[in-house]
């Protein structure tokens, strides 16, 4: 994988994996677990030689003393989101995400927290919010906050969309437990430093000598620190020294904070918790650009809003190529939008304020457009846009890749609008675009830059650029971070912003904590150069042919991965299942994302680097369930890189079995269709036992019952023959894919019933097969073979909707089939295909209302699936069900199946874990007599093997209309068009 090592090096990696398992801590060396840890979220890629998963401080204490011993740097990490390189090393890497994620206590009266540094803020903030029935919660909200930890926010200072109410991490911190550089157990507060054990003599001896040093620092430095600290409301660059001045109570703890794990490592934190207003409402404001909307901001910070952000056109447009026009509701006319906050205790006050502040900026004459956004789906919506920011600005609409590198500068609000339009002079200069979007409340701006960073030429753009930017922000009064820390990618350029005094400072500062420089080497002092290490710097240039037909070249496919870490969530979405259910960073996208980076930076070959044993072993968990195809802000698709692996690494080669029985299903369903009575018979007895070793499925794993082809035939056959066919109608192609022929033939009926019964001509069609089987298990040369014929079948010349009842077999028509096969005529039937749930919508928005034969319950459970989540989104269920008379209640995630995966020997125990995540809860709340809906038969087999509910449901079965006389008799509930 990733570049050879010396013979040295790997007797001195083990000799640190036999120290550090001897003290009891879990430790990993292997190529697949450095290849994850090389990489954060920034431009940058350092190997460490080990990572560990501490469960304990005392095994941190363990660790840094092994790593003291031998010289090997430690670097700590939550989760691994810095943008800045801070969370990367070359030593050992302290993952606290895996085990130490404990929140010890909520106290609602002291309104503080204590928490272990691995807890995730969103995690943290759910938990408050609950314990203390919504009174209180936990303030810092950076986008990242779903897969952030408390750690790591205090590493770098994290603040976060809501500070300009609350500020930043610093302001929330009470106190820090520490292991020292030394092994030390020290707990920082305000008025120094003391021994976690009150009992240690040892560490308050520490202790006292640490106070005394710090105290010193600061008497030697009063009027620097107060001159050239704290300036600006985001000045995050270099340590937070102001904190241990008199007047400021010197504070150890918030000193530490932002000081990115240079100087003692966190292993405790008491956080300070805050009141939840009673009352909130999003005011939109829509600007031709971002400095005139910059230009506003003194007038809207006159309200006191708890958050001002803002985004522009490029980032809107990209989501709503990516998601949908749909995706992005409720904005205003513009180009560039301000999203203000504002709270109170009652709503009609609050809403009082909104419409003041929209007359004042009307008055102002640069808002083009404003409004109120009270409805909390859309403010979830506009939210979402501005929370997927970084990954979305990464990989734009317009094809452009944009990069961090300048992403967190801040200035005094009231000077931002000079500033951004002094840096879009600077980006023009040197020939760069930049996307932008941030924290126009604090005057701190994200900005993506399309840097060229595979080419020596574009590097040295980026180095002249940055160094020029430094020197701009700085004339502003600004600070080179404002959020993120300095990392490698601004440390260079602390020169530029302070004085070499200040500096000096700040190397004493951290040699009082961590003489030998043991801790997070390269960030704050001593810096390596911001073009060293850069991940894209190494990667040779080979084509890698593909079978399928990428947007992008598979090495640039690959990188589509900057490292956000939206896969690493608990929560929204349904990416990444299996991260979900083991907790391991190889189980997410990123992971994976960052393994498949390593084969084709260190594959001596192309050839070889298809065979890659760890990029096999990272992509085991991968269930193509594909959503990270949406979920991903960067558009990762690693289902459709799998497929791709897969047909590499197997090529000339046995494969497991289940790629030849589940994987070529579709054939085997051809002879089961003949012989489905004595088939469903046979599984009944002890040869079920042996088919299923024989096929490699689980032995706890519910088979299904074949159907004959008689069933289906007759099935479609009587829904059509019971309707007359309207001669002028519109004409609707049915497509009854394999597995509903084989499988599920009343959904075939259902679905001809219910098209006939709003007024459509029903052509069906079973003479082709989507592939979707081979595909998924990376057979891709037969998968290419059935798409052709797939095309012949379907390409009629017309644009008739062609309506799929499997939604997984829509899916493979609508992305699978054109980059398969990369014609016109391919790419004409793919735009043709619908779901039943999309195509139903698309009626119900032209007039027809559903007409259940069998009234529905007043609740149905809703299991849509991941395929038709990724492809055709997750709105049309909801929207068809509640025009039928009931509510839909979303088992939001994956079933857990996901076609072959769920029914392989080795992935059962998995497979029911993800069942866990969202589906077995949903049914076990739902009320009695509540439906399910299953229209993915993967869906229904895991409703049947929960055995929690009745058996799933495809949407056409509960719509059914039933045939004319079947309505006459009960009665229709709506009209059809």
């Amino acid at each position: 994988m990733a570049e050879r090592r010396s013979t040295a090096a790997d007797t001195a990696d083990a000799e640190l994996a036999r120290r550090l398992a001897a003290a009891g801590i879990a430790v990993e060396t292997s190529a697949l677990r450095r290849a994850q840890y090389a990489y954060d979220a920034s431009n940058y890629r350092v190997e460490p030689v080990a990572v560990a998963f501490p469960r304990t401080a005392d095994d941190v204490v363990a660790a840094v003393r092994v790593c003291a011993e031998l010289r090997v740097p430690v670097i700590g990490r939550g989760g691994g989101t810095s943008m800045a390189g801070n969370a990367i090393g070359p030593g050992l890497v302290l993952d606290f995400s895996r085990h130490m994620n404990r929140i010890h206590t909520i106290d609602g009266a002291s309104g503080s927290a204590d928490v272990d540094p691995g807890v995730v803020l969103s995690v943290l903030t759910r938990t408050v919010e609950e314990r203390t029935a919504g009174a209180m919660t936990f303030a810092p909200d950076p986008s990242s906050r779903t897969r952030a930890t408390v750690g790591g926010a205090a590493g770098n200072d994290a603040c976060g969309n809501h500070s300009v109410r609350y500020g930043r991490m610093s302001d929330h911190v009470l106190e820090l437990d520490l292991v020292t550089a030394d092994g030390a157990r020290l707990t920082a507060c305000p008025g120094g430093l003391r021994a976690t054990d009150p009992t240690d003599v040892d560490a308050a001896r520490r202790a006292e000598e640490l106070n005394q040093r710090l105290r010193d620092l600061a008497a030697e430095n009063l009027a620097r620190f107060r001159l050239e600290l704290s300036t600006i409301p985001r000045q995050v660059s270099g340590y937070h020294l102001d904190h241990l001045l008199p007047e400021r109570g010197f504070d150890v703890a918030r000193a530490l904070v932002g000081s990115e794990g240079t100087c003692a490592i966190v292993v405790r934190a008491r956080v300070r918790l805050v009141p939840r207003p009673a009352s909130a409402l999003l005011v939109c404001l829509g600007y031709r650009d971002v400095v005139e909307a910059a230009r506003d901001i003194e007038t809207i910070l006159a309200f006191s809003p708890a958050a001002v952000e803002g985004v522009d056109d490029a980032i809107v447009t990209t989501m709503r190529a990516r998601r949908g026009a749909d995706s992005v509701a409720a904005l205003p006319e513009g180009a560039a939008w301000l999203y203000v906050d504002l709270d109170g205790d009652a709503p009609d006050t609050v809403a009082e304020r909104a419409q003041e502040l929209l007359a004042e900026l009307r008055a102002a004459g640069r808002l083009v457009d404003g409004r109120t956004v009270p409805d909390p789906a859309e403010r979830a919506s506009l939210w979402r846009v501005r929370e997927e920011g970084a990954g979305l600005s990464s990989r734009l609409a317009s094809g452009q890749e944009s990069w961090p590198g300048w992403e967190d500068s801040a200035v005094a609000p009231e000077r931002l609008a000079d500033y951004l339009a002094d840096f879009r002079d600077l980006l023009a200069e040197h020939g760069l675009d930049g996307v932008m979007y941030g924290h126009f409340g604090a005057g701190c701006m994200h900005i993506r830059i399309t840097y060229d960073l595979r080419t020596e030429e574009g590097r040295a753009v980026f180095r002249r650029f940055t160094a020029a930017a430094a020197e701009l922000v700085v004339r502003h009064g600004g600070s080179l971070s404002g959020e993120h820390g300095d990392g490698r990618a601004r440390s260079e350029f602390l020169p530029v912003m302070y004085s070499p005094a200040m500096l000096a400072a700040f190397t004493a500062f951290r040699r009082i904590f961590d003489p030998t420089g043991l801790l997070n080497p390269s960030s704050i002092t001593d810096p390596a150069p911001i073009d060293a290490d850069l991940a894209l710097a190494g990667v040779p240039e080979r084509n890698w042919p593909t079978r399928f037909a990428l947007p992008d070249p598979w090495v640039a496919s690959l990188q589509r991965c900057i490292g956000v870490g939206t896969c690493r969530s608990d929560v929204g979405g349904v990416m990444c299942p299996s991260y979900r259910a083991t907790g391991d960073e190889t189980d997410s996208t990123r992971g994976r994302a960052r393994v498949l980076q390593e084969m084709v930076r260190g594959a001596p070959s192309v050839d070889r680097g298809w065979r890659s044993e760890e990029a096999r072993e990272a992509l085991d968990l991968c269930l193509s369930c594909k959503a990270c195809s949406t979920d991903c802000p960067t558009g990762v698709d690693m289902a459709t890189y799998k497929s791709e692996f897969l047909s590499h690494y197997y090529e000339g080669k046995l494969r497991p079995l289940s790629h030849y029985s589940m994987g070529r299903l579709p054939l085997w369903l051809r002879f089961t269709g003949w012989l489905a009575p004595v088939v469903n018979a046979s599984l009944r007895t002890p040869l079920a036992g042996v088919a299923r070793r024989l096929g490699g499925v689980a032995p706890d794993r519910a088979l299904p019952r074949f159907a004959s082809r008689r069933e289906w035939r007759r099935a479609v056959r009587d829904a059509l023959s019971a309707r007359p066919v309207p001669p002028d109608g519109p004409r609707v192609v049915l497509f009854a894919d394999t597995f509903t022929r084989g499988l599920r033939p009343g959904a075939a009926g259902a679905t001809a019933r219910l098209l006939a019964g709003a007024g459509r001509r029903v052509d069906c069609t079973a003479d082709a097969c989507c592939g979707l089987t081979w595909i998924s298990t990376g057979q891709l040369d037969t998968a290419r073979t059935l798409l052709r014929r797939a095309v012949d079948a379907l390409d009629d010349g017309t644009d008739d909707p062609i309506v799929v009842v499997e939604p997984s077999c829509a899916a493979a028509l609508r992305k699978d089939l054109p980059e398969l096969v990369p014609t016109d005529r391919a790419r004409r039937v793919a735009a043709r295909v619908h779901t039943v749930a999309t195509y139903t919508d698309a009626m119900l928005r032209a007039g027809w209302r559903p007409a259940p034969a069998v009234p529905l319950p007043d609740e149905v459970v809703l299991q849509t699936h991941c395929h038709e989540y990724a492809l055709f989104g997750a709105g049309a269920h909801r929207r068809v069900l509640a025009a039928a008379g009931t509510t839909p209640r979303d088992a939001t995630g994956c079933c857990g199946v996901a076609g072959n995966f769920g029914f392989e020997r080795e992935h059962f125990t998995v497979s029911m874990q993800v069942a866990e995540q969202a589906l077995a809860p949903a049914l076990r709340v739902a009320p009695d007599g509540a439906a399910v809906v299953t229209d993915g038969f993967s869906c229904a087999m895991q409703v049947t093997q929960l055995g929690l509910s009745g058996p799933g449901s495809h949407l056409a079965e509960l719509l059914d209309p039933g045939p004319p006389a079947v309505r006459s008799r009960r009665g229709a509930r709506g009209s059809a068009s």
